[in-house]
């Protein structure tokens, strides 16, 4: 896409819904139902909402298995024109997508952006379920079996994916409504969210500078976080840190922190803990604390990233480890944002316990995703 139409897209879409100033309309609350699988797809009321799917995979090479981190992310988000405009040219929605491959082996991560106007063939994202296109981008999840397909292409590879759930959705918060901050001045910023941790992938992986031939299909662990809001953030917020990880004992961990502005301090915390029999246990805001244990400074937004943190909870302690420290997602010449999303292992009491990944918004002078 060219730049100067890149930039009046971003530009339409510039409401005060991004900021956490929107009207009634759409306004997430809570003792909402989620039904399934009609909440798998879009969701108009809210001008907010994303797709955003995960991985490690298990690569072959010459000195042995090496471990890949993958992300692809769809966004949907509602602009500020007139929506009784009725030209089909008109930019009521956009739908933005990022992918990423972060490779050890390389020390910097692979990535690709895509962005255009819903309608007109080009994009869009349908209500009854999982389906969002973008260009030549999608993801779609298969009514019957629920797995996912997904695909994108970017000048330094292209990739094609399988997810298979083997686990029963796992609503955060409060039966699927998450807030982000405790009540203030009335109001509390939140999102629907739900989660399908424990994905088995399939990816075949075709790298611009890879060998000749069919890629093979590489097998791995994903997780999916699918989350619809008014207003995600709240407007006294200047990010958020946020894990998901699959442990190696058929657990899952959610876990975010909500940063004020300035000073970082936490406005809001929360984690989730499903069980491999399925019972969930869901921590205060009390019982959560992060604390950053090593830094890491983007050689191109001067940025500095918590890369390795330390998350208490109840009593826990986990740490998490990078695959790389190089994994900014420098979206800054398209969407305008940049963040930090990293694949990481995850460890507690001296040993690894499982993998996922962590995001780390708000500390580049930009924008957070979707926001």
């Amino acid at each position: 896409m060219r730049p100067q139409r890149r930039r009046l897209l971003l530009a339409a879409a510039a409401s005060p819904w991004a900021r956490g100033a929107g009207a009634d309309e759409g306004a997430v609350l809570p003792g909402r139902i989620l039904h399934f699988p009609r909440d798998f797809g879009a969701h108009a009321p809210q001008p907010l909402e994303w797709w955003y799917l995960t991985g490690l995979l298990e690569a072959p090479a010459p000195a042995g298995p090496t471990v890949l981190g993958l992300q692809l992310t769809f966004f949907r988000r509602r602009t500020a024109v007139d929506a009784a405009n009725p030209s089909a040219f008109a930019a009521h929605e956009l739908i933005l997508g990022h992918v990423a491959l972060a490779d050890p082996r390389r020390g910097a991560l692979l990535q690709g952006e895509r962005i255009a106007r819903a309608g007109l063939g080009l994009a869009g994202a349908a209500a009854a379920d999982t389906d969002v296109t973008l260009d030549h981008w999608a993801l779609r999840r298969d009514p019957l079996s629920g797995v996912y397909e997904g695909r994108a292409r970017t000048g330094a590879f292209a990739l094609d994916l399988r997810a298979t759930p083997t686990q029963p959705l796992l609503l955060q918060g409060d039966a699927g409504y998450s807030a982000k901050e405790a009540v203030h001045a009335g109001r509390v910023a939140a999102s629907y969210y739900y989660s399908e941790p424990q994905l088995a992938l399939q990816v075949r992986l075709a790298l611009a500078d890879g060998a000749p031939g069919e890629p093979p299909w590489l097998r791995g662990r994903g997780w999916l976080d699918h989350e619809w809001s008014d207003a995600l953030l709240p407007a006294r917020a200047a990010g958020w840190d946020w894990g998901g990880f699959n442990l190696d004992d058929g657990s899952a961990l959610t876990v975010f922190q909500v940063r004020a502005k300035p000073g970082g301090a936490a406005l809001h915390a929360y984690a989730a803990l499903r069980a491999p029999h399925g019972l969930v246990q869901r921590y205060p805001a009390a019982q959560v604390q992060w604390s950053a244990q090593r830094l890491w400074q983007s050689p191109r937004t001067r940025a500095r990233y918590p890369v390795v943190q330390i998350i208490r909870i109840d009593g826990r302690r986990f740490e998490t480890r990078p695959l790389m420290d190089d994994q900014e997602f420098d979206a800054r010449a398209g969407s305008g944002i940049a963040y930090w999303e990293g694949a990481c292992e995850l460890w507690e009491d001296g040993r690894r316990c499982g993998s996922g990944y962590l995001e780390l918004t708000g500390y580049a002078a930009t924008a957070s995703p979707g926001v």
